[in-house]
């Protein structure tokens, strides 16, 4: 406690360990961005396996993939990355995006995320004052980056992510941390009950599935984080985003009304503006109200 005293009465060091921290978070996200899918398909190809009792020397061999083996390589060459060549953002710009035994090109997207991780980590402690609320909700934040990462890159919103961050919201939130328990628990209950009746509702009108259950997960844990105040806001924002890019990508890449389009995202980027700006939102949403 000390230590987090100390942090937070010295403004200087506390951006400095954050910018430091999250940029070693945004490091361990790349991984978990990754792989994680990977681990998820694997294991259901053994639950198949196993339920369909097929017989042992018939399953799948492929390596066992898990958030720390194998050791991360380069996929051009299959050259193993060294501690010095996974510095964030640091190693990346010394390499000059290139993998030091092959010179094949390293996705951008790498130092990108870390430096997004970071950078939104800075805003968070700037917009919502050094203070231990400040903290914790970086755990938020960067809860947020892997799973809109994830949600474009496989559709998927992991429960072994939006689970957890729904609990622990509820969890610290018992303590008062960002709002009342009682606000935090019916924007659990509320987050989880608006998407699913609209699955369910979308389900029975075009016998087609409009969204995936991690939506309602993920609405659930953002309502758990910032009360049922804020769901309104989360929907509006997230819908109008989605809608408009949904149909500027059936305008532009003509995309056909058939194609998924992951609604993760943009729960998770109208949560962030929500847990940034939610006195703001609230005062202006109770102003239209007239209340």
């Amino acid at each position: 406690m000390a230590f987090i005293d100390a942090l937070l009465s010295t403004p200087w060091l506390l951006y400095l360990v954050v910018v430091f921290v999250s940029l070693c978070i945004g490091s361990f996200l790349n991984v978990v961005i990754l792989r994680l899918p990977k681990m998820m398909h694997q294991e259901w190809r053994a639950q198949c396996e196993s339920f369909l009792e097929v017989p042992e020397d018939q399953r799948s061999t492929e390596t066992r993939i898990t958030l720390s083996t194998p050791a991360s390589t380069c996929p051009s060459c299959g050259h193993g990355i060294r501690a010095r060549e996974n510095i964030p953002v640091i190693s990346y710009l010394v390499l000059g995006g290139k993998c030091s035994a092959c010179k094949a090109r390293i996705s951008l997207r790498y130092p990108l995320i870390e430096a997004v991780t970071a950078l939104f980590s800075v805003v968070t402690v700037w917009l919502l004052g050094p203070s231990v609320a400040a903290l914790w909700a970086l755990v938020l934040v960067w809860s947020l980056v892997a799973l809109t990462m994830i949600d474009f890159d496989s559709q998927l919103l992991p429960d072994s992510i939006t689970l957890p961050l729904m609990w622990l919201g509820l969890v610290l939130n018992y303590f008062g941390l960002l709002t009342d328990f009682a606000s935090a628990f019916w924007g659990a209950v509320a987050g989880y009950l608006a998407l699913w009746s609209v699955y369910w509702l979308f389900k029975l009108v075009t016998g087609k599935e409009g969204m995936g259950h991690g939506d309602f997960k993920l609405l659930a844990a953002l309502g758990a984080w910032l009360g049922w105040q804020l769901l309104p806001a989360v929907v509006l924002l997230s819908s109008l985003v989605g809608a408009t890019v949904g149909i500027a990508l059936m305008v532009i890449r003509r995309h056909g009304r058939d194609v998924p389009i992951p609604f993760g995202p943009y729960l998770a980027a109208a949560g962030l503006l929500s847990l940034w700006f939610g006195d703001e939102i609230l005062a202006g949403w109770n102003a239209w109200l007239g209340f």
